[in-house]
């Protein structure tokens, strides 16, 4: 034991790399360069690189902020004169073939070595078409339309001028009060490596230096979700063996997958921002995983590495160097001193040369040494941008990522008949739709609740609406969400003017659909939330309207789980919709009317209450579990509300119903070479055709560390027409019980296991087998 406590201590103290068994790579699909490609590129660059200046080495370090989209606080200054000096090698937040060309001409006509720029942007979930937000398209638990969602972002992109995009987010989150859990898949590592690897090779395809493919970027490298207390760019701190088993795992399968660049995190990890943090840029991410490709820091981050603490301009430019940066986003901290840091000596000549290599590799892949306009064809920007049938599959997909958390009494779907009520602060906007970070996505262009449901319901439903309701009441936060793009219109009357209004409206419908929720500028970066329940008045709005006794309809959008106690007990339907991007109303209307029959999952857990966070699945056990004995005092517990979530992960409903057989394991006892089978009999029990998530779960009873209660290790999502049955078969072998142990070695450990099935992680059949030793 001693010996396995000095290993991880110097590895937490960044002193010793990581001697760990790789993980089993996810499928790498993007196509790796022969060693003749290879060798051809390694000539070039070094014939090029023998040409240029230390200022030029260093202007390849260089990404700044042009045009007409800013994302932080700092402007990059004197653009021209430093793209004409060499001083730029890549730029961000400019698009178009325009405006993309007008720079790139000048980098390549006008400076000394005539090399080309790099064009970066925030692509997120789709570029002019808007899809959901990504943890409303990882609730589709739907692989194949995920990855086409990249695919049709990376068109746009690549014809918009872009040949870089700042996903996938990889950041495993357990904190709802964290913004930035809108953009990332949920809480699991297993599901979010999955999502990881067909994100990449979406953007990637097969070939880089195709014009219709853009080079990914995973971020953030790493830990960014688990920021403290929620709140966005805070400390993190967690043990080497979590770090390993829980949070690391979808970053591995994205590299591992082929993603081009990495983007550095802004929290400090064991003590040192990652920016500045040799062990994980370095020991880890190159020495042990291999990464051949280039990071890049996240917006000034080398500049904050002062804020906390470790130097001033030179020494934070020399640590980011030397950790393993390559490239300085916007910060031109190295611009400024990488070249006095040289002739002091706190940086060498051959870690500027590497670092520089690194990038112009990468302009080599994106094929711009051979034609720096390919991405640049206005003639097909205009053919691609928002094509009938990518507008067709961005409904399709917003269906998929649509939760069904409660359907009492059948109140879903909706007859297309009667009068309904649409009320609510989201009943007929738009801004809304497409959520944040939503980047080069018109607003204007996106489909209301209100339309779509016009459009799909058709002359036989009368509409009538209030908004209810404002976002808030609090004109601090209404100023920061408008000066953001928040496109907030204001009801000035009362609170009780707009509730008594909408009582009025429903009093005269059917049906009540109210259109609750957050404003897209609540979630998303610098976006955290202390109070994750409805803002502003809207719960107020909901009780008035219950009174009424009409069926109350929930439609949710948000771009995190909430806390909805009182909605789940009172309301007859809650159908989450995430921000579901450009087609947003005619999705949720398909949904509401039963033209297509939701089939999503959660992929992070919804609490009861705040004060229950972090609350996640796969939690460890503690030695004093609560086992529902009421009068049971010393136990893990709460003593105001009970440790159950109000919905689990991988909770979702269907207007059909499952049922789940026994699982049949092919043997009780797997040797180390072998493989287990595990089937079980699916059946649509309901009077509608439908998708079911199948989940499956293991649970290693005995090891040399503590383990999960439950790990996902399996999913399909099976169509099943109304009455038939299917056989499922998944397949576990002993990698996919391994795990870091104590001494941070990737082992399976003999002994004794359990394995679940079911529609969610709460709700499943049970089964056991062993792992036999060798």
């Amino acid at each position: 034991m001693k010996r396995v406590f000095r290993t991880a201590l110097l590895m937490s103290l960044g002193l010793l790399a990581p001697q760990l068994q790789a993980q089993k790579p996810a499928t790498t699909t993007t196509t790796r360069a022969t060693a003749a490609d290879e060798q051809k590129m390694n000539k070039f660059i070094s014939d090029l690189m023998q040409k240029m200046t230390l200022e030029e080495k260093i202007g390849q370090l260089n990404l700044i902020t042009v045009g007409f989209d800013v994302t932080g606080p700092v402007v990059s200054k004197d653009v021209d004169a430093n793209i004409r000096k060499g001083n730029v090698g890549a730029v961000l937040n400019t698009f178009t073939p325009q405006a993309a060309r007008k720079l790139q001409e000048m980098a390549v006509k006008e400076s000394r070595l005539h090399i080309p720029l790099i064009f970066g942007y925030d692509v997120i979930h789709g570029h002019r078409t808007i899809f959901p937000i990504a943890l409303g398209l990882a609730s589709s638990w739907d692989l194949t339309a995920i990855e086409r969602s990249a695919r049709i972002a990376a068109e746009e992109a690549s014809a918009d001028g872009l040949n870089w995009v700042y996903s996938p987010m990889v950041d495993i989150a357990r904190d709802p009060r964290w913004g930035r859990i809108s953009e990332g898949s949920g809480e699991d590592p297993y599901l979010g490596s999955q999502i990881a690897r067909v994100m990449v090779h979406g953007y990637q395809g097969d070939d880089l230096s195709k014009s219709n493919t853009v080079m990914a970027c995973l971020k953030h490298f790493a830990l960014y979700g688990a920021a403290e207390a929620g709140r966005d760019y805070n400390t993190t701190d967690m043990s080497l063996v979590r770090m390993f088993n829980e949070y690391l795992p979808p970053y591995k399968a994205a590299l591992d997958a082929g993603a081009g660049s990495v983007m550095s995190s802004f929290n400090d990890i064991n003590g040192v921002p990652a920016t500045g943090n040799k062990w994980l840029m370095t020991d880890l991410l190159r020495n042990q995983w291999g990464f051949k490709g280039f990071v890049a820091t996240d917006y000034t981050a080398i500049n904050e590495m002062t804020a906390h603490g470790m130097g001033d301009d030179a020494q934070v430019s020399a640590l980011a160097l030397n950790a393993g940066i390559d490239q300085d986003m916007v910060g031109e901290i190295f611009l400024r001193n990488l070249a006095q840091n040289l002739k002091d000596g706190t940086v060498k000549q051959e870690q500027i040369d590497v670092a520089c290599r690194r990038i112009l590799e990468a302009k080599w892949k994106l094929g711009l040494f051979k034609d720096p306009y390919l991405y640049t064809n206005e003639k097909r920007a205009k053919a691609t941008m928002m094509k009938k049938e990518f507008i067709a599959d961005a409904r399709d997909i917003a269906r998929k990522s649509m939760v069904l958390l409660k359907n009492s009494n059948n109140a879903l779907p909706l007859k297309k008949q009667g009068t309904i009520a649409l009320v609510g602060p989201l009943a007929t906007r738009q801004r809304d739709m497409i959520g944040s970070w939503s980047g080069a996505g018109d607003w204007k262009q996106a489909v209301s609740l209100e339309q779509g449901i016009r459009n799909v319901a058709g002359n036989g439903v009368k509409i009538v609406t209030a908004q209810g309701a404002n976002f808030t009441d609090d004109q601090q936060m209404i100023d920061r969400l408008n000066a953001h793009g928040g496109e907030l219109n204001v009801d000035k009357r009362s609170s009780e003017e707009m509730i008594r209004e909408a009582v009025q409206v429903a009093q005269s419908a059917d049906v009540i659909v109210a259109a609750v929720g957050e404003s897209q500028g609540m979630t998303g970066e610098a976006a955290s939330r202390a109070d994750i329940g409805l803002p502003g008045q809207q719960l107020e709005l909901l009780k008035a309207l219950k009174k009424t006794g009409k069926p109350l309809v929930i439609v949710l959008m948000s771009g995190r789980p909430m806390t909805l106690p009182w909605e789940d007990k009172n309301a007859d339907a809650i159908l989450e919709t995430w921000f579901a991007g450009t087609q947003a109303g005619n999705a949720i209307a398909d949904v509401l009317f039963g033209a297509y029959n939701p089939s999503g999952k959660l992929t992070a857990t919804f609490p009861q209450h705040v004060g229950q966070i972090p609350l996640y699945y796969n939690h460890k056990m503690t030695g004093r579990p609560y086992q529902g004995v009421a009068l049971d005092k010393y136990k893990s517990r709460y003593m105001d509300v009970s440790n159950d979530p109000l919905y689990p992960f991988g909770y979702g409903l269907s207007y059909t119903t499952f049922e789940y057989g026994k699982p049949e394991l092919s043997t009780t006892t797997v040797p180390m070479n072998g493989t287990l089978e595990v089937k079980v009999t699916l059946k649509n029990t309901g009077n509608y055709d439908g998708e079911e998530v199948a989940q499956l779960y293991i649970r290693d009873m005995v090891g040399s560390i503590s383990r999960p209660v439950k790990e996902l290790k399996g999913f399909q999502k099976v169509m099943l027409k109304k009455g038939e049955s299917r056989t499922l078969t998944f397949r576990l072998t002993p990698e996919d019980l391994k795990f870091y142990n104590a001494n941070l070695q990737f082992v399976a450990e003999p002994g004794d296991f359990q394995v679940f099935v079911g529609g969610n992680s709460r709700d499943v059949q049970t089964a056991a087998f062993k792992l036999a030793a060798q």
